[in-house]
């Protein structure tokens, strides 16, 4: 049996202790959207759940005091062409929702929105001689996303708030983003979130969110993606707990705009 010194016993307890401390990544880290820290230490996090849409309507989001409670889905219209030999393609997409919002204090946040998506495609088929391999490639020059929101509230309905995603990206264009909250008296801006903010999250799919900003301070934040397999089911809202009860139920229903147009289908 090898026997361990004091000495020695010293350096090893040392080393657990650096190790304990030290912020090195490890497999429980970061599996969400990295929020502000100021945001994080001063807000109420809610996990939140996805019940079925009903026929016609929305998915049923449920967070803290606020749920869905009434919804309606448009029906999407697409527009396509192609070139002649089909190698090219230009799709033009609208969708349109609706769905009421309410909190524990009775107020109730109505939210009409719609998306736009504008794409444009290069595709090739072909055989690779030597294999005998069929290829289908599709490259996606060119890719616009134009979604906006417009909320009111039972108790002010004179104040219209409108959330606005303007987003383009694809092998042929510079990537644009542009993300705001506003009426005719504040301004809030919103950005990507990332659990790979600072390149430690080594899974393929990190977890995706939005996060929103007035003059700097953080208000609120929506996990929208868990990454990995299951990120679907991982959608999480950070709100900030000092914020006035309807400007909570406009972001809350801001973020709950974000999570259906981020939702697949």
């Amino acid at each position: 049996m090898t026997k361990i010194s004091f000495r020695d016993f010293g350096m090893i307890a040392g080393i657990c202790l650096m190790l304990s401390l030290s912020p090195l990544p490890s497999l429980a880290q970061n599996k969400n959207i990295i929020v502000d820290e100021t945001l994080a230490a001063s807000s109420d996090m809610f996990k939140v759940k996805i019940g079925s849409s009903k026929w016609g309507g929305i998915m049923r989001f449920k967070f803290g005091d606020y749920a869905v409670v009434d919804s309606k889905r448009g029906w999407k219209v697409t527009n396509s062409k192609t070139n002649f030999i089909n190698t090219k393609s230009e799709k033009n997409a609208e969708s349109k929702f609706y769905f009421v919002l309410t909190d524990q204090s009775n107020d109730s946040a109505f939210v009409n929105a719609m998306n736009n998506v504008e794409m444009q495609q290069f595709k090739q088929n072909g055989w690779l001689t030597y294999f005998d391999i069929d290829v289908d490639y599709s490259e996606t020059v060119m890719r616009h996303n134009f979604f906006t929101s417009l909320i009111t509230t039972a108790s002010n309905k004179e104040d219209t708030w409108v959330l606005l995603l303007d987003q383009t990206y694809g092998s042929g264009v510079e990537y644009e983003f542009e993300g705001l909250l506003q009426n005719d008296d504040q301004r809030i801006s919103f950005i990507i979130a990332s659990s790979n903010k600072y390149g430690n999250d080594e899974r393929d799919f990190p977890a995706l969110g939005f996060e929103f900003y007035e003059k700097g301070l953080a208000l609120c934040a929506v996990q929208y993606y868990g990454g990995g397999a299951l990120g679907l089911n991982k959608n999480i809202i950070w709100l900030k707990s000092d914020l006035d009860a309807r400007m909570k139920l406009i972001l809350a229903a801001a973020m709950t705009s974000l999570m259906q147009y981020k939702f697949p289908g």
